[in-house]
């Protein structure tokens, strides 16, 4: 793992390389949507398991969903209480989002916009970014840089002096919450209590 500067990290996922960067909830590993396959390859994770597009603000990922005009009002209204935040829709994926992303459902995708400062500034600066927990799939969620560096050693990730402007929080990944077309089905029980 190559410690770096803000500016450098964002440099280097611009330029379609893996990195790993504080959130609200868990540490991210993070890349180019349309290099989404470094993630499953650095966390030998199954296809099975897609990824989450992760942005600054929602309207950054909008394009990435279609829906009607009903449905777009029922998951404004889900993303005005909740973000930014530890919550990840599952919504109907526009033409936009890579097939890497998702590769045994290319319909669907994950989005969420992160409750922490750092995660914004980065996300602001290369665009939305397919992400995950930084760790080996089926294991549980890597929480510190000496951690993450063991792991991972090839990936960007921030110095100490840029990391500690933040802790992640607690640990506790996104409550996921898929729409099924007529409601919403929970995926995940997280960090946020929805009651629907």
């Amino acid at each position: 793992m190559t410690k770096v500067s803000l500016e450098a990290l964002v440099a280097g996922a611009r330029a379609g390389k893996l990195v790993s960067f504080p959130t609200d909830t868990v540490p991210a590993l993070a890349a180019l949507p349309e290099k989404a396959d470094l993630i499953f390859e650095a966390k030998q994770r199954s296809e099975d398991k897609p990824l989450i597009l992760m942005a600054a603000s929602g309207s950054d990922l909008w394009p990435y969903v279609q829906g009607s005009d009903r449905e777009y009002k029922i998951w404004q209204e889900i993303t005005d209480k909740y973000w930014p935040g530890g919550l990840t829709l599952v919504l109907p994926a526009s033409g936009l989002v890579p097939k890497v992303m998702n590769p045994n459902d290319p319909t669907t995708i994950g989005i969420r916009v992160p409750a922490s400062a750092i995660a914004q500034n980065i996300l602001s600066q290369t665009g939305p970014l397919a992400t995950t927990s930084a760790n080996i799939s089926g294991q549980p969620a890597l929480q510190t840089m000496a951690e993450i560096e063991n792991q991972f050693p090839g990936i960007l990730t921030l110095s100490v002096a840029e990391s500690q402007l933040e802790v992640s929080a607690g640990g506790v990944p996104s409550t996921v919450a898929k729409w099924t077309g007529m409601n919403w089905q929970i995926l995940r029980q997280g960090a946020i209590k929805l009651n629907f």
